[in-house]
């Protein structure tokens, strides 16, 4: 069961207490801890991110694996031992695709909750789209009108439509999205052609191509991007990897990656670098590795399928994400943030079976 602890109330005079974000991924558990400052809002005090493989077997059987679910829990009750370290003003932790998806998502989700000692809110595609738009705003181009922003995650693709500001009081708006249920994960499980052959990577295109032309055609960004207005962001691990070998990187750098706005061109040599390296390759690679090898070309081939619906020039690469936005919203305080005990002394209870 979830361990009741009393509420939180802040102490404006504590300037050291820290906002903390979780997102609670298909393939990913990440935590960040802030303050507020900085270029982009917010100082980090402390990160945690795993490959935890949620979604393991979750396109075959329709539920979270035993196995999958024990990772996952290991990698909260880090999280746990984390949020106990310093006072903390403000939580959120949120789950995406994997426990929207599963059919024992919400068994889950309580033992989930007790190894991290705090709720965790399944959210909608949507506000997954709105979350990454808020994170990737400060490298929003005001030359341009709209933003174009995809999202390659572990068990889905989010594509957000995007009202660019036009000076420095407004704020970015999301004008349409769409979710589109392939993941690096999903593909890379898929039976039959993997995305390592040319012939399953082209099948791959033709099919998340067209569900982006159904999109298109709502929202005729295709002309847009002929007229010149438009910025194509990505966030994603397929995305800052592309930028690590693009800018042939002795290891991988956020600082070298984030904000790095990349000749279309160049991002497409970068893919037929990682195509050629196979997967044996990639997980030697210094800016891959092993435990993300098997993700790289499944990304690539929806990547791939992006920029053929939608061809710009330049690609604008974002290491940055869900956690980011929660970060922002929390610290401006734009919708309730679960609180709890700063401490987080209580040792989590036992799992259950």
């Amino acid at each position: 069961m979830l361990n009741v602890l009393p509420p939180f109330r802040p102490d404006a005079a504590t300037p050291a207490q820290a906002h903390a974000a979780l997102d609670l991924g298909t393939n990913n558990c990440r935590l960040l801890l802030a303050t507020p400052g900085g270029p982009d809002g917010f100082r980090v005090l402390d990160s945690f991110s795993r490959i935890v493989r949620l979604g393991e077997g979750l396109g075959a059987s329709g539920a979270l694996s035993p196995a999958a679910m024990d990772r996952a829990l290991g990698a909260l009750s880090v999280c746990r031992g984390k949020l106990a370290r310093r006072p903390i003003r403000a939580a959120r932790a949120v789950a995406t695709e994997a426990c929207r998806r599963a059919s024992n998502g919400a068994l889950f989700l309580r033992r989930a909750e007790d190894a991290l000692g705090m709720p965790i809110e399944v959210i909608s595609a949507r506000e997954e789209a709105a979350l990454a738009m808020e994170s990737c705003s400060p490298l929003l181009d005001p030359r341009f009108r709209r933003a174009l922003l995809f999202d390659i995650g572990g068990g889905s693709t989010e594509i957000a439509w995007i009202r660019a500001p036009q000076s420095p009081c407004e704020a970015p708006s999301l004008i349409g999205y769409v979710s589109l249920p392939v993941g690096v994960v999903t593909l890379a499980e898929r039976p039959g052609r993997p995305c390592t052959t040319p012939e399953g990577f082209a099948a791959v295109v033709e099919e998340v191509a067209s569900r982006l032309d159904a999109f298109d055609a709502v929202h005729c960004i295709r002309q847009e991007i002929r007229a010149g207005g438009v910025q194509l962001l990505g966030t994603s691990g397929t995305v800052t990897t592309l930028a690590g070998i693009a800018l042939d990187l002795p290891r991988y750098s956020r600082p070298a990656v984030d904000g790095q706005v990349l000749d279309t061109a160049v991002a497409d040599a970068a893919l037929a670098a990682l195509f050629a390296l196979g997967t044996p390759g990639m997980a030697a690679h210094p800016c891959i590795g092993p435990e993300r090898a098997d993700f790289v070309l499944p990304g690539c081939a929806v990547y791939a399928a992006i920029r053929r619906t939608w061809p710009t020039r330049q690609l604008t690469v974002c290491d940055r994400g869900l956690r980011e936005g929660m970060l922002l919203r929390l610290m401006r305080g734009e919708f309730p943030a679960v609180r709890r005990h700063p401490s987080w002394h209580q040792p989590a209870a036992a799992a259950s079976p």
